[in-house]
């Protein structure tokens, strides 16, 4: 059972920035599946430490002031490990949308921590690198 948490808070993780179709990306919701005082690291193709609002501010007016549209990011594959209360998920994952009037594509890694909580499993922390 706890895997199949793990991948729906993931799968919930990712929708949170699509805005495929019109819709609204739904960032906010960052602040219900990482817990308070999160650590999140990109560490390409520039090295940045934030915290979640740091991190959700700037990703929500991207998304929705309408300079990246038809946006998505989907995992290609994972590996999770889980012990106890505590588990740990490496990914590939690919995106695309328009920015700026330009059709893109990219992917990388991110790895992401979770624990279980009385709420269920939440990110502690989650790092990533942009490859392209």
């Amino acid at each position: 059972m706890s895997k199949t948490e793990i991948d729906v808070v993931t799968a919930e993780f990712f929708a949170a920035f699509d805005n495929r179709g019109g819709r609204a990306a739904d960032v906010a919701r960052i602040r219900r599946l990482v817990l308070p005082g999160g650590v999140i690291v990109k560490t390409g193709p520039e090295f940045t430490v934030c915290t979640v609002d740091e991190f959700i501010e700037p990703r929500r007016r991207l998304l929705a002031e309408g300079r990246l549209v038809e946006f998505s990011e989907w995992e290609t594959s994972e590996r999770t490990e889980i012990a106890d209360d505590i588990a740990s998920r490496f990914c590939e994952y690919r995106k695309s949308g328009i920015l700026d009037g330009e059709p893109f594509e990219g992917g990388g890694t991110k790895t992401i921590q979770f624990v279980r909580t009385p709420q269920g499993w939440r990110i502690t922390a989650f790092a990533w690198h942009d490859r392209s």
